[in-house]
Parts: structure tokens; C-alpha cells; sequence
């Protein structure tokens, strides 16, 4: 039998009357009644459809099914969406031939989402704009004449003696001067890595990590094989014939949790014994709130492990700095890739990052930040037990980010409709390896350093608006 609904309720310009029947179920059937209207001129260009929950509640559907329906709409260009002014049907209602959509009509993600809750980037508004400066200056004051010219691809000296002594100290690294190359970031790192020839594949990742990363190893020609993952880490005991393994040792990405030590050993036994080399992305080693600090996977062997970090998340993406720590045999070859001078990485910001240590401004950013990033994930724990108690909060005793569990078959309706709302986050199968088995079940991966303090309650109200109802 089927459904209907009148709207009485929302100043579109006229009532709607919607039938949902047919076969396909309620999704199925929303969208052949959209497209109905529109097609059949009930619905004129730039009308206004009502929002997706009030949709949802008068025809008695799931949020997400309205969600999801707009959203596939929009995607064809029978719908546009632009913040401020709702959901209106296309000028153009009908799709251009050929598949070609109607692109000029910009969904509203086009301008930016309103709540930033995507993993990988800390608090803009937080940068230590004022002892950064100070140490810029200081930097710019002190710099010998030489520092002007033509860069030293191993990176400043300055820089290099100021991140051995706080990897030492902070890490639990061994290293020197001489065995640390300055990079503009972990991307930078594997291009010079594989890209240059200085490691080969095949490589062995972990089963959830970046794509981008997957991505750019592919196009260096390096075969990656996926690493299932469980509650102690990477299952480095299924390590076989592979050169080289990349582990995020300190906070696995995106699951949460550190490399269990026992693993952690074994790696480095598997790297001796087959004369392999670890690949470790130190990430957010600093950011860790209900645990004890977990050191360097390299403090444990030197010669067998590369590990690379950057600023990226405890300073600024917009700064461009990270490092390698190498063993000595790969360092030639790495300067080798690099080329005869720097040209990734401003000097200028080189020097001002190694006074920034060196006062110890780097140390105290890193502290207060630690502070206010364990206040935003306190904050998004809360709130999800009062307003989603059904919701699991995974991988929170680090990082800048937690997954939330979702009920089997929700991540991508969760997805579409986090968007629609102008919410801006990740699925957990975002980041799973193509060719692996595992899998770590439906969820979202959010990242609670991005909004600005002001903003980040709106954030959550948002993103709980939007998550599936109790199974």
C-alpha cells in the first residue's frame, strides 16, 4: 500500500505529496517519487525540499534513508544543496547526456564543510604564533651569512643537533647529527625512500592506514602487502619474504593502541634476521593521554629502523618540516635522491624550528596542547555516552583522533549524511588496504583536533545528529 505524504509544515512555495511504493524498498522508492516530481514538473526548478529529518519523520523512514536519497539526487543533478538556502531542485532538473553531471550547481561541500571533523590536522588557531615569531627573529639575527646560500640537502646542522637531542629525550632515540636528513613530511620521506631507489618492495603496511600513502608507494612501482591488525597491533609474525615493513608502532592509524612490546621485538628480530629494514611513522608519538609514554620503535635498533617525523600534527602542516632518522648505510643514498642542494624545505624555517626547541618553546607547545587535545577527546567521550550511548569510542588513549563503532551495514548512509549536514569526517573503510581480508568493521574515524575551541561544541552536536539510531 502505499504512502504518503503532504507538507504542511515547510515554505517551499506548494504542498508536496509524495507515494512511496513499488518494489526496491523505501530508498528506492524515495527516489523514483523525487525524480516523479521533478520529471513531471510537480516540482519547478528551485524549489525547496524540506530538510532530511523532517522528511524522514513525516513519512516515518530512517534520517539516514533521506539523507542518502538527496545526496544520490544531488550527485545526479536532479537536486543542488548550498548552505544557507537548503535543498531546491536543479535549474536543470534533467542529467546532461553522456553521464556528465550537472557540476556548475556546486553541492555545498564545494564551499567548505561547517564542521571540520576529519583526522590528520591539529588546531589551526593554536599555533604559537608569538614564540614562534620570537624564535624566528632570533634565528633570523643569529644566522651565519653561508645560511643564505644554497641549502645543505642533509638539512640546517642547527636543526639536526636540536632534534638529536629531543628525539633522545622525548623518543627514546639514538641517533646523531649525521644520520638525520630534513624532509618536508612523510609523503616527502617515501618518495625519496622508494622513489629514489634507495629501499625496494616489496613492503608490507598495515591493513588500515593511508591511501594517499598506498597511492604514491603504487606509483613508485612498490608492491605493498596488507598486515592484519588486532588488539596488540600488526600481526608483524606473519612478516615472510617482504624487504621492508612500515608500522605506525606509537598509535596505530586509524585503529588507536600501540605496537605490543612483544611485537615490537619480534619485528626487530624478523629485520635482523632477514636483513630487512623497518619503516616507522612516528606520527603523533607526543600526543598520548591515559597511557605511559611509548618510545621510538628505533631506540631498539638503530641500524634496522628508519624513523621519520614531522611537525605536521604538533605544529602546523603549513610549515612543511619532518626529518629521517637513518641508519648509516642509507644516509648517501638518501642525500643522493635528494640532490645537490634543498629545495623542499625553507632554511629560514628550518632555523627558527631549531631555536624553538632549543628555548624549549617546543616542549611547552607540546604540553598545553596535549592538555587541551585530552579535553576535546574527554568532551566527545561525554557526549556520546549522553547522546549516543550505543556508539563504542575506540583508540582514545593517543592521538588526535578516535573511531566510533557503528552498527554493521550504517558506515556509508553515516557517511553521506555527515556530509549533507555539512559535517566533514571519515569511514573506517576509507582506509583499508585493497587486497586485505581483514576487516575492522563499520565505524567513523574523527578527528577532534581540527575545530577551533569555539567552534567544537557545534561540531559534536553536528556529528551526533547524524549517527545511526540503536540497532
Amino acid at each position: 500500500m502505499a504512502e504518503t505524504w503532504v507538507n504542511s509544515g515547510w515554505r517551499i512555495g506548494a504542498d508536496l505529496h509524495l507515494e512511496l511504493d513499488g518494489p526496491g524498498g523505501r530508498r528506492a522508492a524515495l527516489l523514483r517519487a523525487l525524480r516523479d516530481a521533478v520529471r513531471s514538473g510537480r516540482l519547478a526548478p528551485g524549489t525547496r525540499l524540506p530538510p532530511y529529518r523532517s522528511l524522514a519523520a513525516d513519512l516515518g523512514v530512517a534520517r539516514n534513508t533521506v539523507a542518502d536519497a538527496y545526496a544520490e539526487l544531488v550527485a545526479e543533478g536532479w537536486l543542488t544543496a548550498r548552505q544557507g538556502s537548503g535543498t531546491r531542485v536543479a535549474e536543470r532538473a534533467e542529467p546532461l547526456k553522456g553521464g556528465i553531471r550537472a557540476a556548475k550547481k556546486a553541492p555545498a561541500r564545494a564551499r567548505g564543510p561547517r564542521h571540520d571533523l576529519r583526522q590528520g590536522t591539529p588546531d589551526a588557531s593554536a599555533f604559537p604564533r608569538a614564540a614562534w615569531l620570537a624564535s624566528y627573529r632570533r634565528a633570523l639575527q643569529q644566522a651565519p651569512s653561508e645560511a643564505f646560500g644554497p641549502g645543505d640537502p642533509a638539512g640546517r646542522p642547527e636543526l639536526r643537533e636540536a632534534l638529536t637531542e629531543y628525539l633522545a629525550r622525548a623518543r627514546g632515540v639514538r641517533t646523531a647529527p649525521g644520520r638525520i636528513v630534513i624532509c618536508s613530511g612523510f609523503a616527502h620521506a617515501l618518495r625519496l625512500l622508494f622513489g629514489g631507489g634507495v629501499l625496494r618492495g616489496p613492503l608490507a603496511m598495515e591493513a588500515y592506514g593511508l591511501g594517499f600513502h598506498r597511492e604514491l608507494l603504487t606509483s613508485a612501482g612498490v608492491r605493498t602487502v596488507p598486515l592484519p591488525l588486532d588488539e596488540d597491533g600488526a600481526r608483524v609474525d606473519l612478516l615472510a619474504r617482504e624487504r621492508a615493513v612500515l608500522l605506525t608502532a606509537a598509535h596505530q592509524f586509524p585503529t588507536g593502541g600501540p605496537l605490543h612490546a612483544t611485537r615490537r621485538a619480534a619485528v626487530v628480530d624478523w629485520a635482523r634476521a632477514r636483513g630487512a629494514v623497518i619503516l616507522e611513522d612516528d606520527y603523533d608519538g607526543e600526543f598520548r593521554y591515559d597511557r605511559k609514554p611509548v618510545g621510538a620503535l628505533q631506540g631498539l635498533d638503530p641500524e634496522r629502523v628508519i624513523l621519520v617525523g614531522s611537525v605536521s600534527k604538533s605544529l602546523s602542516p603549513a610549515l612543511r618540516l619532518g626529518w629521517m632518522v637513518l641508519p648509516e648505510r642509507y644516509v648517501d643514498g638518501v642525500l643522493a635522491a635528494k640532490g645537490e642542494r634543498e629545495s623542499w624545505a625553507s632554511v629560514l624555517d628550518q632555523l627558527s624550528l631549531a631555536d624553538f626547541i632549543a628555548a624549549g618553546s617546543y616542549d611547552r607547545h607540546v604540553r598545553r596542547m596535549r592538555q587541551r587535545y585530552r579535553g576535546r577527546r574527554d568532551r566527545l567521550v561525554s557526549t556520546l555516552a549522553e547522546h549516543a550511548p550505543h556508539v563504542e569510542v575506540t583508540g582514545v588513549a593517543a592521538g588526535l583522533h578516535a573511531v566510533l563503532r557503528l552498527p554493521p551495514g550504517t558506515e556509508s548512509s553515516t557517511v553521506k549524511a555527515a556530509a549533507w549536514q555539512g559535517v566533514a569526517l571519515d569511514g573506517l573503510a576509507a582506509f583499508r588496504h585493497p587486497q586485505t581480508d581483514m576487516t575492522a568493521g563499520d565505524g567513523l574515524v574523527v578527528g577532534y583536533a581540527t575545530p577551533s575551541e569555539h567552534a567544537y561544541g557545534a561540531a559534536l552536536e553536528a556529528l551526533c545528529g547524524v549517527l545511526p539510531p540503536p540497532p
